[in-house]
């Protein structure tokens, strides 16, 4: 099990997500999504920020109102000093006149932003933020730097601030088809004799090995 403290980080080590994470709001699937810790603490001390549920809060205060909740899905890449905001200081209210967080009227100024999910597959880049309440969809890239105030189609690649589409990452069809397949609903056994084709472009190829192994004939 990786040490997320460890001294001696380097840049080739990475953090599993399923080994670290202890935070309950954190609801991490399958066992291959990584943090690249190699110059931070762990995903939770540096990437996550403001998520009720973590050892301080949950000894200091319980929450007068529902909590965000962040997803995270299977083979999703998370690059050194990314941020994820989430769930604890949407307490600002862009509608009253007075921004600041007044403690007696803190319920009331308290507005949720939604869940916030990685899907399947996506990589958030070196030091990117993801406002609260966003998607994130499969197999989608989010660009060093970016900051993502928008839901990010699947197989999208995104840049800048305000982050904005730059191109998909496969033609509309070979798209379509591709969530169609609904890869990362594939048992372990089927995804291991498929990876030599998920390692690569050919479509068609993917369809036809799918289909072979459903039916018996892999």
């Amino acid at each position: 099990m990786n040490d997320p403290t460890q001294t001696n980080k380097h840049w080739s080590k990475v953090e599993y997500l399923h080994e670290t994470v202890r935070n309950p709001n954190i609801r991490i699937r399958g066992t291959h999504s990584y943090y690249s810790n190699a110059w931070t603490g762990s995903f939770e001390d540096s990437v996550v920020r403001y998520l009720y549920g973590d050892d301080y809060s949950l000894k200091a205060w319980e929450p007068a109102w529902p909590i965000d909740q962040l997803h995270i899905g299977d083979y999703v890449c998370i690059g050194a000093e990314a941020v994820i905001l989430l769930g604890g200081n949407h307490t600002h209210r862009t509608d009253w006149f007075s921004l600041y967080p007044f403690a007696e009227f803190i319920v009331d100024a308290y507005a949720g932003k939604g869940d916030t999910v990685i899907a399947d597959g996506a990589w958030i880049g070196m030091r990117a933020m993801i406002m609260p309440g966003i998607t994130i969809g499969e197999g989608a890239i989010v660009a060093s730097g970016a900051i993502v105030t928008k839901d990010v189609a699947p197989y999208t690649i995104v840049a800048g601030n305000p982050a904005v589409p730059i191109k998909t990452r496969f033609p509309q069809a070979t798209l379509d088809r591709l969530l169609e397949l609904k890869v990362y609903s594939w048992t372990a056994e089927k995804f291991e004799a498929l990876k030599p084709l998920l390692c690569a472009s050919e479509i068609d190829a993917l369809a036809s090995a799918s289909a072979r192994y459903d039916d018996g004939r892999a």
